[in-house]
């Protein structure tokens, strides 16, 4: 995962910035797999060598400045940790890493629980289709992340539930898609 300083594009430049960097490291055994758009960052789905990535950032310092360069890998994270790490993404609008990292505490949760971190998951992938201009499937992935979250209440490891969903929820009624905090 690569994330270059965004120095003014939007959600709808995504495929433009996708088609660009294509071209500029058209000659390096390289693969960019997708771009998404955040106000923050230019964010780059890349497959390289790690030995090749200096030169990568290099040929893309036409599109930004790096901001940095992650691994991503599935990892057994504690679940404190991982929570942690999903906020912060969350809130710095990293949404792909936040799904990845939730993916973990997903995995180890039951019945209620289960479906409140499925909400969130949901509400993080939508929120990743807003970065690639493609907002009918972003409010359709914000439906089904209610129906998960639907029962869930109060405080998940500081995350108000409640002020979470009724951002979603007036996401939905008024298709305004904005990012937040949680």
């Amino acid at each position: 995962m690569l994330h270059l300083k965004n120095s003014g594009y939007l959600p709808h430049d995504a495929p433009i910035l996708l088609k660009k960097a294509d071209d500029l490291i058209a000659d390096m055994d390289a693969l960019i797999r997708d771009t998404r758009v955040s106000k923050k960052y230019l964010e780059f789905d890349v497959s390289i060598a790690k030995e090749n990535l200096d030169q990568l950032v290099e040929k893309l310092e036409p599109l930004g400045d790096l901001d940095h360069a992650r691994h991503l890998v599935e990892e057994e994270i504690e679940k404190e940790k991982a929570l942690d790490d999903a906020v912060f993404y969350f809130n710095n609008e990293r949404f792909w890493e936040c799904h990845e990292v939730l993916e973990s505490v997903w995995k180890t949760t039951y019945e209620g629980e289960k479906d409140l971190v499925n909400g969130i998951i949901l509400v993080a992938a939508a929120l990743v289709h807003n970065q690639k201009d493609e907002d009918d499937i972003c409010i359709s992935i914000m439906d089904r992340a209610m129906e998960k979250l639907g029962r869930s209440h109060g405080k998940y490891h500081g995350i108000d539930v409640d002020e979470f969903k009724n951002k979603v929820s007036d996401i939905i009624k008024t298709k305004k898609i904005s990012t937040f905090a949680i």
